[in-house]
């Protein structure tokens, strides 16, 4: 019984020192830093959403349709990987939702289509000079 008292303190502060440097070295491993303050639940599924809706379209990219029909049009594959990287929650939202309303037998076709509609309005936010995308794109202002 002795013993158990005198090696509960050392312990505990072994575990103390233990897991700080674990969730520490987690926090840094993910690429970020240690949270100063609670992150809620909606938030983590929030960007953990909006990361697999990036993998998704990125997937659809690699078809070897889409990237036919991406280099008759003259875009680079690259250009809209990044393109998709540097999307809004919002944006990226948007266009999930016009490809979840796209019919379901529409094919390749029907996401074709939606790809060039994603690219045309990358085309009228050069224009507005709100991006810089495309170097064949003058700005009207």
């Amino acid at each position: 019984m002795d013993v158990r008292k005198t090696l509960r303190r050392p312990v505990a502060l072994f575990m103390i020192v233990l897991m700080s440097l674990t969730t520490t070295g987690m926090a840094f491993a993910q690429g970020g830093t240690v949270p100063t303050e609670p992150v809620s639940t909606a938030e983590v599924l929030q960007s953990e959403q909006i990361r697999v809706d990036r993998a998704e379209l990125k997937a659809m990219l690699a078809t070897g349709e889409v990237q036919e029909k991406l280099a008759s049009l003259g875009v680079d594959p690259g250009q809209v990987e990044e393109r998709i990287d540097s999307l809004t929650a919002e944006e990226l939202s948007e266009f999930n939702q016009a490809l979840d309303e796209s019919p379901a037998g529409a094919g390749v076709g029907g996401v074709v289509g939606i790809i060039v509609l994603f690219l045309l309005v990358f085309i009228i936010t050069d224009m507005l000079c709100a991006t810089d995308i495309y170097s064949f794109v003058n700005c009207v202002n």
